[in-house]
């Protein structure tokens, strides 16, 4: 076998592995729009999702090299995020072949009177529900596979 085929071989079988990450996902199902940045060692620049149907995926799930974990910061205000405004955080980590999730507001409660739901796409996984958009105590990590995505949906029915 040459080289050529043997490096087309391994490509093809690693192709499938990298695909096989999730990506970690907010969906706005509320009325009005919200204002998000993924946070780790960096940050990436502030971006809306429309009211009722904006999304926004980071993917795959991304291993932050200093910090290890990511948190996706999202606030009802534009400038929520740099002024201390209330701000919902879903944080992960990908650990192998486990990615870890949770959620916690910061600064007050952003979303009360609206329900979050927090979930993988395996339905075997843990659910992370928040009827009034308040932490409702308990526990509230969770852990799955890390081939599937893991989805937030803001105001949910």
């Amino acid at each position: 076998m040459s080289f050529k085929s043997i490096a087309i071989t391994l490509l093809a079988t690693a192709a499938p592995l990298a695909s096989a990450i999730g990506a970690a996902v907010v969906k706005n199902s509320c009325p009005f729009p919200v204002y998000l940045s993924a946070v780790g060692a960096t940050a990436s620049p502030v971006q809306t999702l429309p009211p009722a149907g904006g999304s926004f995926s980071e993917a795959p799930f991304f291993v932050d090299p200093k910090t290890g974990g990511r948190t996706i910061k999202i606030t009802r205000e534009a400038d929520g995020l740099f002024t201390g405004k209330p701000q919902l955080n879903f944080a992960y980590t990908l650990d192998g072949a486990n990615v870890w999730y949770d959620l916690s507001n910061v600064f007050g409660d952003a979303f009360a009177g609206y329900k979050i739901v927090e979930k993988s796409v395996d339905a075997g996984c843990g659910v992370i529900v928040w009827p009034a958009g308040a932490n409702p105590g308990g526990p509230q990590v969770k852990v799955c596979g890390s081939g599937s995505d893991v989805v937030l949906e803001l105001c949910a029915p």
